[in-house]
Parts: C-alpha cells; sequence; structure tokens
C-alpha cells in the first residue's frame, strides 16, 4: 500500500482511538460540578455520593487519555516531518499553551479532586471540580485551535521556498481565532457534553432498570438529562454556524458533504442517499435546493459545486464525506427528538415508568461517540487534499524517509497496544458500575 496512505490511516488510528475518552472527561467534568455544586447547595448526601462515584470513572477516563495521545505527537516527527516543519510555529504555540493554561491546571486540581476529600474544605474541592473542569475544557481549546488553523490559516506568513518553507505566526490572536475555531471548539465542547452525558443516562438506566440505587440513579439521570437536552439542541444551531462557515471558507468541502458537482447551481440537502462520482450523482431522499435556502435563505440561490475546482483540489472520497456527515447528523437530530421526548415524560411525571425508553438510554452511549467520530472523518477527509488548506499538500507533508514497512510495522504495534488499553478501559469501568456508587448493605433512605 502507498506510503502516504499508510501514514495517513496511522495516524487517523491513534487520533480516533484517542478520541474517545477526551470528550468523556470533559462531558463527566461538567456533569460531576453540577453534582457537587447542588451538595453543596443542598446539603443532600446523595449528591455526594453521586460526585465521588463519577470522580473514579472521570480518573479512569483521564489516565487513558493521555495514555493514548502521546503517541500521536511522536508521529508528527517520525511520519509527518514536512508537516512538522512547516507548522511548527503554529502548533508550538498553541501546544505549549495547552500546556501551560490546560493540563497544568486539569492535572494540578485533578490531584485535589481525587486526595482531598476530607481534607480541604467542600467549598476548596468544590473549585478543585471546577478547576478540572475548566482545565479539560481549555486543553479542547487549543487542540481544535490548532486543527483549525489547518482549515482556514490565519494571522502567519510564509518564510522560505520549497521543502525549507514554513509558516510563523505573525498575529497569535489572528491564528488562535481563525475563521474556523469558534464554531468548531463550541461544536466540539457540545459533542463532549453530550458524551458524558450519556455516559451517565446509560448507567443509571441500568441501574433503574435493573432496580438497583434507584433513588439516587433518578437524581443522577435528571441532571444528565437537562444537560443532554439542552446541548443536543444548541449543538444544532452551533453546527449550523460551522457549516456557514465552511460554505464561505472551504466551498469544496461543503459541496463534498452534500454530494453537490455542479459549478454553479441551486444545491439539495439529503437525509440519506449515496454518491455515484463516475456519474456525478446522488441517489437518495433530498429536499431539492434545502442546501441553497439553508446558506443563502432561498431555495434557488446558487451554491459552488465540486467542478468548479480541478480535479486534484477537490476532496478524492465524495461518497465517505458524504456518508459521515449524514451520519453526524442523523444521530444529532435523533438525540434531540430522545432527549425531548424523554424531557416531555419528566414532566409528565412519567420517564422512569416508561421501561422500553430506559433500555434506549441504556444502550445510547455509544451513539455521540460516533457522532464525534464521524464528524472529525467529515471535517478531516473534507479538507482533502490540502494538509493546510490551500498552502501545503498532504502528499507534500509526509517523512519521505519512512518506509511502508516500518509503519505497518508501527501500526500493528499501536493495534494491540491500544486494543489491550480498551480491553483495560472496558473492564475497569464495568467493575466500577458494577460496585455502584455505594454499599447496598447502606440504607439508601439515609443517603437520599
Amino acid at each position: 500500500m502507498d506510503t502516504e496512505i499508510l501514514a495517513r490511516i496511522q495516524f487517523a488510528f491513534t487520533i480516533a482511538f484517542h478520541y474517545i475518552y477526551p470528550p468523556l472527561s470533559i462531558g463527566i467534568g461538567l456533569i460531576m460540578v453540577i453534582m457537587e455544586g447542588l451538595y453543596l447547595k443542598t446539603g443532600k448526601k446523595a449528591y455526594e455520593v453521586l460526585t465521588r462515584f463519577w470522580l473514579k470513572i472521570f480518573a479512569i477516563t483521564f489516565g487513558i487519555g493521555v495514555a493514548t495521545g502521546i503517541i500521536m505527537e511522536f508521529e508528527f516527527g517520525t511520519n509527518w516531518a514536512v508537516y512538522s516543519k512547516y507548522v511548527g510555529d503554529i502548533f508550538g504555540s498553541a501546544l505549549a499553551a495547552e500546556g501551560l493554561f490546560a493540563f497544568g491546571l486539569e492535572s494540578t486540581f485533578l490531584g485535589i479532586l481525587i486526595f482531598g476529600w476530607n481534607r480541604v474544605s467542600p467549598k476548596v474541592h468544590f473549585i478543585s471540580t471546577i478547576g478540572v473542569f475548566f482545565g479539560s475544557m481549555f486543553s479542547a481549546v487549543w487542540i481544535v485551535v490548532a486543527n483549525s488553523w489547518q482549515q482556514t490559516p490565519a494571522g502567519y506568513h510564509i518564510v522560505g521556498e520549497g521543502l525549507s518553507a514554513r509558516a510563523e505566526v505573525t498575529d497569535f490572536w489572528a491564528m488562535v481565532f481563525n475563521p474556523s475555531s469558534v464554531d468548531r471548539i463550541i461544536h466540539t465542547w457540545q459533542g463532549a457534553f453530550l458524551a458524558g452525558a450519556f455516559l451517565v443516562l446509560s448507567v443509571h438506566a441500568y441501574y433503574i432498570l435493573k432496580g438497583r440505587y434507584v433513588e439516587i440513579s433518578k437524581k443522577a439521570f435528571k441532571i444528565a438529562l437537562a444537560v443532554a437536552t439542552v446541548v443536543s439542541f444548541t449543538q444544532l444551531l452551533s453546527g449550523h454556524s460551522s457549516a456557514d462557515g465552511v460554505a464561505v471558507n472551504q466551498p469544496a468541502k461543503l459541496a463534498a458533504m452534500e454530494g453537490h458537482y455542479d459549478k454553479s447551481a441551486p444545491a439539495d440537502l439529503y437525509a440519506f442517499g449515496w454518491v455515484d462520482d463516475e456519474n456525478q450523482k446522488v441517489t437518495g431522499l433530498g429536499i431539492p435546493g434545502g442546501l441553497s435556502f439553508l446558506v443563502h435563505q432561498d431555495f434557488n440561490a446558487p451554491i459552488t459545486g465540486l467542478n468548479a475546482f480541478p480535479e486534484d483540489e477537490r476532496p478524492g472520497q465524495v461518497n465517505a464525506v458524504f456518508q459521515f456527515y449524514h451520519i453526524m447528523i442523523s444521530i444529532g437530530l435523533f438525540l434531540i427528538a430522545l432527549t425531548f421526548y424523554a424531557s416531555f415524560l419528566w414532566w409528565r411525571g412519567k420517564l422512569f415508568e416508561t421501561k422500553w425508553l430506559m433500555k434506549i438510554f441504556a444502550f445510547s452511549v455509544i451513539l455521540p461517540q460516533i457522532a464525534n467520530q464521524v464528524g472529525w472523518f467529515a471535517a478531516e477527509m473534507g479538507r482533502q487534499p490540502w494538509i493546510v488548506y490551500g498552502h501545503l499538500r498532504t502528499s507534500e507533508g509526509f517523512s519521505q524517509e519512512v518506509s511502508s514497512n516500518q509503519i505497518v510495522f508501527s501500526l500493528v504495534l499501536f493495534t494491540v497496544v491500544y486494543t489491550l488499553l480498551l480491553i483495560l478501559f472496558l473492564y475497569s469501568l464495568n467493575k466500577k458500575i458494577k460496585n455502584g456508587p455505594y454499599d447496598e448493605a447502606k440504607n439508601e433512605l439515609e443517603i437520599i
């Protein structure tokens, strides 16, 4: 197989596996802040028990996330040397900011959070919980800023030519607030909130169905459902804003997302379909002119299509981009319907008696994870053939001295190690869930 393709597969595999954990950390962090805040406000022991329980799961997730994320930094230097040199000044400042303002904040307060129970005051412990949550959010900010700069470069100039060319920061804040960063940061945060909230919903729906920890689980479920209901809807709004930005800054990507080929014509909006790239048509169910309406509020407004770009300057896997994008949208709409219906039943006082809905929530934990993954796939594959949009091609960014055999060997090794880490994570998570928030021998009424 081609060395470039292998290098892309390896990086896609490592980042996809790593991206299971940081969103969970961010989402669980938000839930813990709410739970501990309610404990301080009400003094009810149940919220302290829930905070302690989810802190244990947070710590597992955080540890695996750190372990799986380190390897990507080495891949920049081994497989993507030209790219690393080109973006070193940009990424150096962003990743340094992450280490200083995010990871340091998160790891410092995490020590107090884990070992500070009964050693610091409840208010100091709560501040530590907030510090861990904000640290995880700031970490996402700088990673997304770096990636967004690849999508919409700003605040830089190019020094040198050919293989010696590299981007240098001329305006740090213009680099940080590049045209796509704010929309993408908000959308990423919301995806993380949903990942954490649905893990909480899944675990406590399971407890309710099994008749274990029922009263305390109802409290946790309501907290997570409130978060999921608000965030699932607002994520639709941030996604629309992000798509508007793509229409302006990366029109070829937008065209690939909806399989739109005509150079300048009204574009349909598909619920689902299949792209025939050879014949340049989409077979599926769509709204005629729907994309034109979303972008320009006019069903007849022209949208720039793939044929407006040279073949070597547009995504090569149009159907893959189309499918990943629509899977993300479909899951997002389903989560909105699910959470709004559950909230309606909550209002009617029938939520926890609706067993079939509890079963859906018990298995729904996987849906935000799938949406987060395919959303990233659509964004990154839609950027192709550019590794830095409009400046550096992916084919020019990988290390010429690395052989395909070396990449295959390391990919197999990573697969083995990451599989073991996943098994360890699932085993530890399952053990914590089976043990539950507290000893079942205790009287639940004393905790509630």
